[in-house]
């Protein structure tokens, strides 16, 4: 039964009395009320009570059924008390219903749906009590309606609790009322004992076949809802549009497409293709399988779309990395007339984020205030989210600021736009901020905050980012486990990167990519072929991604051979079509080897027009041997591609500056004044006790500097009696001791000085750096590495540096 508990309101006994004496009308017997006068279904207000189509019509129609004295009558009543409730005027239903002094079960029965169909749980409830102490024997429609506001609400106690009613008033074996039990157990996800319901079910019908369906469906176990449409169909029962509408979405979900074209060819052979409902779950399907050329034919053909169409087709193409196509769909759903939804408008700044587009990304920020959908939290966080993506994260922090109703959602899309925007330490106080307001973190706030982290590089503050982890009982969830052993790459313990990719049950192709790169940084190689190798002989197939770490892998360490037949096996052997990147990463792999004329005519030889990437690639190549002519060829695509990229034209002017071209040197230098750019200065970080310390190349502004310079005039001392030759060669027109001094204030070299100063022996040194090792700093660090004794490890912008004994783990080939 339900309990006083749940229900704490009394209900009140039957009334005798009228409850609006102002409603005229004449009183009769329970007898007399049962025989309705022909007269009365003849009558003008009784044509036009049954004519209404409003709430507002109805009541217009109200005082004429007053004023002709036809209130009292049981047609009347009955009628207004089911209008009002269609309507969902539950209020002035009750109303009329309080007034009628002869109650019939009918207009109980009546009273109980307009509560459930209007979804007021607690009233239904209450009502529900009432009808039991006014002595109205339930009808099993009650228990349907009942347990449908129930599952509706997910309220499992409430659910079990007029489950118990159902069995005490003799419909506990009544197939509707049982399909509905299962159905309210499924909402609830207790799957399992929606199924026993289903199986203690002497027949079945097809909405029961649906009900448990799309229980299994909607609870993420597809593959058991897939097993029972043919088990359905064994006992008899052929699917329908409405199996078909709940069947499909989790085809979709298992992005299985054999079986979704089977599925389709149902739809076919049964004439339901043509139903806007399915149509729309077909393109929904055909798209999350990959299709999306599929799911266009059939949008197309859908002669009346709906919102949801038009969403479906948007997400497709959102879903299948194509945000340029999924905005034209958007247009072209303005243009027709149809008003956006939320989802709409979420959608389609997923896709301006994706797009980078700003002006459009406006646009849609503009439209969301035209709707007045501004008070919808999920289209403010996908806002976050799309001015994040668009290096707008300046933005994106007002919009979360003004936010009122923050969500676990809204945390997390902050702290990613921060650490997409290299706004580490920002992110990092966000989550900070957000753990101390105790909102409950998850998956998503992890695989957000840990690759912030790893951007520090800083092993002290990954264990601490593990443990965090561990404590949370996040350790068995694949993403947030690949997320840590990207972290730990990045952060040099490539070891331990390797301990958690091992402990991992489960692995996804990200996993593998982690750790393939994580090699290739560290210029392991081999390492890194052989683990591909071994992922070819698993069930996760390497997908473009895969491919690319592998391939700059091989060029971090000359295995030139081997990246060429990774290059080949992609389209040969698993029908990937190469992406701009992999050109760029093919012209690293043969440029660093010295074999620049092989690069050259790769490059000549591409299929689409290359990128600031390739012609980035090469050139670093021909500073690497050298290489004036082709280094100026580069160079002259390079600045028609990004005229305002100052790094390019450094590497131009150091380049020159090795070759002693001090002429070529001054123009590069003229040609970024003109255009007012700058060089980028070098940038070094080193994290000790607790703080971070920076240190520019020649900045004299850390309190330590004096020691710091004392310092390193010691240490070179040491390293050139163990062999160091200063590598002065890129410093023209000053005196050689000069030159000493300026290769001794570049950024890596003070923040090592630092730390060796700073740290106990024995301690490994961790630097971070924004750009490339120069050669000089490599040739030095190896030998302070010897002369210390100590461990040195360098993140320069592209890879790892360790540096240990006199040597370095890139083989000095990076």
């Amino acid at each position: 039964m339900i309990s006083s508990q749940v229900l704490p309101i009394a209900p009140s006994p039957p009334t005798k009395l009228r409850l609006s004496t102002s409603l005229p009308g004449t009183f009769h017997t329970l007898s007399q009320r049962t025989h309705i006068p022909s007269h009365v279904y003849k009558h003008p207000a009784a044509i036009l009570l049954e004519l209404s189509t409003s709430l507002q019509e109805l009541r217009q129609i109200l005082p004429l059924i007053i004023k002709n004295g036809l209130y009292g009558e049981l047609l009347f009543q009955t009628k207004l008390v089911s209008s009002f409730c269609k309507y969902g005027s539950l209020t002035e239903s009750a109303r009329v219903f309080d007034s009628v002094e002869d109650k019939v079960d009918a207009l109980y029965h009546t009273m109980l749906k307009g509560y459930c169909k209007n979804s007021f749980l607690e009233d239904a409830l209450l009502f529900y009590c009432r009808m039991k102490y006014d002595g109205v024997e339930p009808v099993v429609y009650n228990f349907t309606y009942l347990l449908k506001v129930i599952g509706d609400n997910s309220d499992l106690r409430r659910g079990k609790e007029v489950h118990g009613q159902l069995i005490t008033s003799g419909f506990g074996s009544n197939l509707f009322s049982m399909t509905s039990v299962a159905n309210i157990y499924a909402k609830c996800g207790q799957i399992r004992e929606a199924y026993k319901m289903f199986d203690r079910m002497p027949e079945r019908d097809l909405v029961s076949w649906n009900t448990i369906i799309a229980g299994y469906a909607q609870n993420g176990q597809a593959e058991i809802a897939l097993t029972l449409i043919i088990r359905m169909q064994v006992e008899g029962q052929k699917p329908d549009s409405i199996t078909l509408v709940t069947i499909l979405p989790a085809v979709a979900d298992i992005r299985s497409l054999r079986i979704g074209k089977s599925t389709h060819a149902y739809a076919i052979r049964a004439g339901f293709d043509s139903k806007v409902n399915i149509a729309t779950a077909l393109v929904d399907m055909y798209s999350k399988c990959g299709s999306v050329e599929t799911a266009r034919l059939i949008f197309n053909r859908i002669s009346e779309k709906t919102v949801v169409s038009w969403n479906s087709m948007i997400d497709g193409y959102v879903q299948n990395e194509d945000p340029e196509e999924a905005l034209k769909i958007f247009q072209r759903m303005l243009e027709e007339g149809f008003e956006p939804t939320n989802v709409t408008i979420m959608e389609s700044l997923h896709a301006c984020g994706d797009l980078g587009d700003i002006e459009r990304g406006r646009f849609l920020h503009t439209l969301v205030d035209r709707l007045n959908l501004a008070s919808d939290v999920s289209i403010m966080n996908s806002l976050i989210s799309m001015y994040s993506k668009c290096k707008r994260v300046d933005t994106a922090a007002k919009i979360f600021e003004n936010l009122q109703s923050k969500t676990l959602v809204s945390w997390n899309a902050m702290i990613l736009g921060y650490a997409q925007n290299g706004y580490v330490n920002r992110a990092l106080s966000h989550f900070c901020e957000m753990r101390s307001q105790n909102i409950k973190m998850d998956t998503f706030t992890m695989v957000s905050v840990i690759p912030a982290l790893a951007e520090l590089s800083i092993t002290r503050q990954a264990k601490w980012i593990h443990g965090l982890v561990i404590r949370s009982c996040f350790n068995k969830n694949v993403f947030v486990m690949t997320a840590l052993v990207d972290m730990y790459a990045k952060c040099g313990a490539i070891h331990t990167a390797r301990k958690l990719f091992d402990r991992m049950k489960e692995r996804h192709v990200t996993t593998w990519n982690a750790m393939i790169d994580g090699y290739g940084t560290h210029g392991l190689g081999k390492d890194a072929v052989d683990l591909f190798c071994e992922m070819q002989k698993g069930i996760v197939k390497p997908n473009d991604v895969t491919f690319l770490c592998v391939i700059s892998s091989c060029s971090h360490s000359g295995l030139v051979e081997e990246g060429l037949w990774f290059f080949e096996s992609m389209t040969n052997d698993y029908g990937l079509e190469p992406a701009m990147d992999h050109y760029g990463a093919m012209v690293d792999l043969l440029g660093r080897a010295g074999q620049l004329n092989e690069a050259w005519d790769f490059i000549q030889k591409l299929p689409i027009d290359p990128g600031i990437t390739v012609y980035g690639a090469m050139l670093g190549a021909c500073r690497i041997h050298k290489s004036i002519e082709l280094a100026e060829k580069t160079a002259m695509r390079i600045f028609e591609l990004s005229p305002n990229d100052g790094g390019y034209h450094v590497l131009l002017s150091n380049i020159y500056a090795t070759a002693s071209m001090w002429d070529k040197v001054a123009q590069v230098r003229n040609m970024m004044e003109s255009k007012g750019l700058k060089k980028t200065p070098g940038c070094s970080l080193v994290d000790l006790g607790n703080e971070f310390h920076t240190f520019y190349s020649g900045s004299t502004i850390h309190p330590q500097s004096k020691q710091i310079y004392a310092y390193l005039d010691t240490l070179g001392e040491e390293i050139k009696a163990a062999g160091y030759v200063p590598n002065t060669n890129s410093i023209h027109d000053v005196e050689d001791d000069v030159k000493q001094k300026l290769l001794n204030s570049h950024s890596e070299k003070l923040a090592i000085a630092f730390g060796l100063l700073n740290t106990s022996p024995g301690t490994t040194i961790h630097i971070r750096k924004n750009l490339r090792v120069c050669g000089d700093c490599h040739n030095a660090t190896k030998y302070i590495s010897l002369v210390s004794g100590r461990e040195i490890i360098v993140r320069d912008m592209h890879r790892f540096h360790q540096f240990k004994n006199g040597t370095c783990s890139c083989g000095d080939y990076w």
